[in-house]
């Protein structure tokens, strides 16, 4: 790679979620360039194979220019300091000095923080929470992130670690999840989980005249998230009460979440939000139903982020102009 010993390297943000990584230069508008996306290999491999993906996708975004510096939001658990990934549910890291080392690999500067906390970091700096103080971001992918944002502030907890919502327990003994409990928010409300739910229902229909059965060719294992969205856009029962069902469980976690915080603002991104009011407006009425006082107290509306599924790679750039 280049290293730019000048301040006009481009930025580039990284979004490591549990399936891909996705890299792009971003100006300080949040103008996103060409995506370059690589396949995550998973979490029984070695981190090598992981960092070669990452390295790939860098070079594509670049596209040859010189590099200013590279933030990185990765989903898992990152110290406070921003040094290591202690924990990724669905990726190799364990205890891992993964800036250090990917900045050696690179010779460029490299920060790295949450990839929850990095799309509110866009979304507070540039996007649809601007004008808000008090925020609660809620990022579905393959899992569920979140950041906390008050007065302004993000916080990132004693440990780096605060705003795991996904891995709350919402079911006890329920449905096993990667990071090895049960009953995680992110069985029941995720882009795993409203393919699981889509993927059950076309077994059990035996019909073979829906729409989602069409894209997938008649085999349920093909089934994709952009497919649940693209049968449900087209009115297909199935999709569309796999948006019900999980938007029901995202306003459910989320009016746990507004019973502890209080904020003024719910921003949703992730590659789910792209469904819009697909997935929000069964989560805002499962909000209002579930939100105790809701009678009395001002409820936080939900909001889809200006920056949807690139919410992160945003707001890794923007956190990596802060080091060059």
């Amino acid at each position: 790679m280049t290293a730019s010993g000048t301040d006009d390297g481009v930025h580039i943000g990284v979004d490591i979620g549990g399936t891909k990584v996705i890299a792009a230069t971003v100006a300080a508008d949040g103008e996103v360039g060409p995506l370059a996306r690589r396949s995550t290999p998973g979490r029984r491999v070695e981190v090598s194979l992981v960092e070669d993906a990452l390295t790939e996708a860098i070079q594509e975004a670049a596209g040859g220019q010189p590099i200013a510096a590279v933030g990185i939001g990765a989903a898992g658990f990152v110290d406070a300091a921003g040094e290591r990934v202690m924990f990724a549910p669905h990726l190799p890291w364990r205890d891992d000095p993964t800036r250090s080392r990917l900045e050696a690999r690179w010779q460029v500067p490299v920060v790295l923080d949450n990839d929850a906390n990095c799309a509110a970091r866009a979304e507070i700096a540039l996007g649809a929470a601007k004008d808000a103080s008090d925020v609660l971001m809620v990022t579905m992918g393959t899992g569920i992130g979140g950041a906390v944002v008050l007065g302004g502030t993000l916080l990132r907890g004693r440990n780096g670690m605060a705003g795991e919502f996904g891995h709350m327990q919402v079911v006890p003994d329920g449905r096993g999840c990667e990071c090895g409990g049960e009953g995680c928010w992110e069985q029941y409300s995720s882009g795993n989980a409203l393919v699981r739910y889509a993927r059950g229902r076309i077994i059990q229909s035996y019909a073979g005249t829906t729409l989602l059965e069409e894209l997938t060719g008649g085999k349920p294992a093909a089934l994709t998230g952009p497919m649940v969205t693209e049968a449900a856009h087209g009115g297909d029962r199935i999709a569309l009460d796999a948006f019900d069902e999980v938007g029901v469980w995202l306003g459910v976690g989320i009016a746990n979440l507004v019973a502890a915080f209080d904020p003024e603002l719910v921003v949703i991104g992730g590659g789910v939000s792209s469904a819009g009011d697909l997935l929000l407006d069964p989560a805002r009425a499962a909000l209002e139903q579930s939100l105790v006082g809701a009678k009395h107290r001002v409820i936080p509306p939900i909001v889809r982020g200006r920056f949807g599924p690139e919410s992160g790679i945003v707001g890794a750039a923007t956190l990596a102009r802060t080091v060059h």
